[in-house]
């Protein structure tokens, strides 16, 4: 049996990011330079084609660069926003607005604008820091309609009661507004993404999400990433709490587990790609039969893809740090190339999730987004295992 070592304890690379607007203020990009979901996102939002989103984009580009224009010239601008039909307006004091409307641009001369409205918001953020005003949802500066709008769900709270009393001072500055829920950190973690854990600099990956018959949401992970009800963080924010795990360091193991999501947070029904694929649609769970292609997204290395070689397959890890063995039965085996911190990375065969990537070779080197490359493996946990003993119904699209 080969020797393999555990995955997703240290990490080894770090993330890398996409972008979803590629062109730059300078010049108005071509429709060619847009994503092609950011627009398709924008025209079924604004209920237009595609065409006349491109177009809508091609605009703020342009208005854009002028408000860069006047910045660069040294003309003082109190704010600006695009309003809903997309024009630009900029807030200036009567001899610069002479010279924004020369530029092209709307001008308006506010009440108050936005330096005025940030010092509002600063003494706030200062009351805040004293004491957590509870029963206050948000506040924030409004450039548009030249407020600081505070977002209160219980006014009859004493510290609300202090905050909006103190807030009052600022007279007509300020805009209070009743709201029906507090706030919470959300977070959709799509399948694929980085998640470190306990907070530290150790990573894994994200799996699949699936709910149980009382309709409680879980993450569906390798063992190893969710041991000891490991807490889960995504862009520094702890969106899940390990629940279960049938892996033990050192012994006789299973590299299945699952982690309850915090309210408010979700695992998307689409795999990111890492930029290599846009996002791919999760319709099954249906296990693919040995020698079926299958992809896997994970934080190291991407999207890579080879086929699937084997199932119930049993492996030994070995400890980086010098600590006892490991063995791990009914594990899925493919050519697809992985490294550490993929694990718990989700495996897809067409639209079909097939699970969460376990381990691999310890030297093993990956090209990142590199596909399909030659000579490599990996082991995978099966997701149809791992919901059918945590009795839990994968989450399709």
């Amino acid at each position: 049996m080969s020797r393999n070592r555990l995955m997703g304890v240290v990490a080894l690379s770090c993330l890398v990011s996409t972008t979803l607007f590629s062109g730059t203020a300078s010049a108005a990009p071509a429709a060619s330079e847009y994503q092609p979901e950011m627009v398709t996102a924008l025209a079924r939002t604004l209920g237009v084609d595609e065409s006349a989103a491109v177009r809508r984009l091609d605009r703020e580009a342009d208005q854009q660069r002028r408000l860069d224009g006047l910045a660069a010239r040294g003309v003082r601008v109190d704010g600006a926003f695009f309003d809903r039909s997309g024009t630009l307006t900029v807030n200036a004091d009567r001899a610069a607005a002479a010279e924004v409307r020369a530029a092209g641009l709307t001008a308006r001369t506010p009440a108050r604008g936005e330096a005025a409205l940030n010092e509002v918001q600063a003494h706030l953020d200062r009351l805040a820091a004293r004491q957590a005003p509870a029963g206050v949802a948000s506040w924030g500066v409004d450039v548009a309609a030249d407020v600081v709008t505070i977002q209160v769900v219980d006014r009859t709270r004493p510290p609300a009661r202090a905050f909006l009393a103190a807030a009052a001072e600022h007279g007509s500055k300020v805009r209070v507004e009743e709201v029906p829920q507090t706030l919470s950190a959300q977070a959709a973690v799509y399948p694929g993404s980085k998640m470190t854990i306990n907070g530290g600099s150790g990573y894994c990956s994200v799996g699949f999400g699936a709910r149980s018959s009382s309709g409680v949401q879980y993450l569906v992970s390798a063992g190893h990433c969710v041991a000891g009800n490991a807490s889960l963080y995504y862009d520094g924010v702890r969106f899940a709490r390990g629940a279960g795990s049938r892996y033990a360091l050192g012994s006789d193991s299973v590299d299945m587990g699952v982690a309850r999501l915090d309210a408010g947070n979700s695992i998307p029904t689409q795999v990111g790609t890492w930029g290599a694929a846009g996002l791919v649609p999760v319709k099954g769970g249906a296990r693919g039969a040995v020698g079926a292609s299958i992809c896997k997204s994970g934080a190291t290395t991407g999207w890579t893809c080879g086929s699937i070689t084997g199932y119930n397959q049993t492996v030994t890890y070995t400890d980086p740090n010098g600590g006892p063995s490991t063995v791990v039965r009914g594990l899925g085996k493919s050519t697809v190339c992985t490294m550490g911190g993929d694990s718990g990375g989700a495996y897809i065969s067409g639209n079909q999730a097939q699970g969460m990537t376990s381990g691999g070779p310890t030297n093993q080197r990956c090209t990142f987004n590199g596909g399909a490359q030659s000579g490599k493996s990996s082991y995978f946990q099966p997701l149809s295992d791992a919901l059918s003993y945590y009795g839990l119904t994968l989450n399709v699209g």
